[in-house]
């Protein structure tokens, strides 16, 4: 019987001492994300886009585009092997305009995807 009294204070002193949480708006957290993860980093890949739309011809601009940044390596896709093939060409120019204009970004490399 002493055993069961002690188990019911035991668990009643566990729920006290339980930290409490707060309540917090999905919107408050949203916007929280939004302005200290995901607006710096949006601002520094946009600039990246949009150098990248004017080193390109626009007929390249049409076959090709920007999927992923990371790692210091910029990712585009590429709807065809023949564009991929011209891309490489000029990579290595890409590459250092890319790097002079974007210099916060830290470009190391640039991957063509065939899609």
């Amino acid at each position: 019987m002493m055993d069961d009294i002690e188990q019911i204070q035991n668990t009643l002193t566990y729920r006290r001492q339980r930290p409490s949480y707060r309540a917090v708006r999905l919107g408050q957290v949203a916007q929280q994300l939004l302005a200290e993860q995901i607006s710096p980093q949006q601002a520094k890949f946009s600039q990246v886009d949009d150098v990248w739309r004017d080193l390109l011809p626009a007929e390249l601009q049409q076959h090709c585009e920007i999927v992923d940044i990371s790692g210091g390596q910029l990712n585009i896709q590429v709807d065809s092997p023949s564009y991929v093939y011209e891309l490489q060409l000029c990579s290595s120019e890409l590459l250092a305009e890319l790097q002079h204009q974007c210099p916060r970004v830290r470009l190391t490399k640039i991957k063509f995807i065939v899609a």
